[in-house]
């Protein structure tokens, strides 16, 4: 896949920088306090139980929801002040969220390619088909598809323009174990490859060991811990992450 032109980012700057972030729905407070960092190259797990203020938080990254307060600087660029230069640099893909079902597979790759300004857009569409075994694929509809075949149809959309920062929301969602692990392993290698910092929200505690690098923990819309996987697991004193998760939920966190 070729690279597209993103405006060049300040030199020491987080590919995402979060500070402060709120978001207030009336009396509730779904996002309260937020902030974190993700360097170029790293993935970063984001956890929490139903109601912690995941999907809120991707939501205002994405630029779909204004925060209450706070910033968002991706590659040192203020998502509010330059909207379109900053979500030109990064992809979401989640399987809960689907793409029209009547469209081919190269249709949709192409309609997201083209709302991205992919240079190129054909070929792009052909190299990221290619990098995840879906040529074969192009000129069938989405909706006669496998759920394996559409999240990795969600993936490619979700690289059309080669971000460098890549958001995913449950990316191995409903999987059988191999084609999990093959999704898992090409996350890896494009990680690597393109130097991109991924956020990554999962209820897959094995699945978040493996691949992150850090974890940011959150309940009730604030950030309770924030560690490797490892200090997580010597801190609480577990053997895994979903221990640790419980944990958290149930508000038995560690001192520091």
């Amino acid at each position: 896949m070729r690279p597209v032109p993103y405006p060049a980012p300040h030199p020491l700057a987080p590919v995402l920088a979060i500070d402060g972030l709120v978001k207030h729905y009336g009396p509730v407070k779904a996002v309260d306090g937020v902030g974190f960092s993700i360097a170029a190259g790293a993935i970063t797990g984001l956890l929490g139980g139903n109601g912690a203020g995941k999907t809120t938080l991707i939501a205002m990254i994405l630029g779909l929801v204004a925060p209450t307060a706070g910033t968002i600087r991706v590659a040192g660029l203020d998502i509010a002040e330059t909207p379109s230069r900053v979500r030109a640099m990064m992809n979401f893909s989640s399987p809960y969220v689907d793409l029209p079902h009547r469209l081919t597979v190269a249709e949709n790759l192409s309609v997201f390619a083209r709302l991205y300004g992919v240079a190129e857009p054909r070929r792009q569409v052909a190299e990221v088909a290619e990098s995840l075994d879906l040529a074969g694929l192009l000129r069938r509809p989405l909706g006669k598809l496998s759920a394996g075949q559409r999240t990795r149809v969600a993936l490619a959309k979700a690289l059309i323009n080669r971000p460098r920062l890549l958001l995913l929301d449950e990316p191995t969602a409903s999987l059988d174990p191999d084609t999990a692990d093959w999704v898992r392993r090409y996350l890896l290698d494009y990680q690597r490859e393109s130097g991109a910092a991924i956020l990554l929200a999962s209820h897959n505690m094995a699945e978040v060991e493996r691949l992150c690098a850090d974890v940011v923990m959150l309940r009730a819309g604030r950030v309770v811990d924030h560690d490797t996987p490892a200090g997580l697991l010597a801190r609480y004193g577990r053997d895994d992450l979903e221990a640790v998760f419980l944990d958290i939920a149930r508000g038995r966190e560690r001192e520091t």
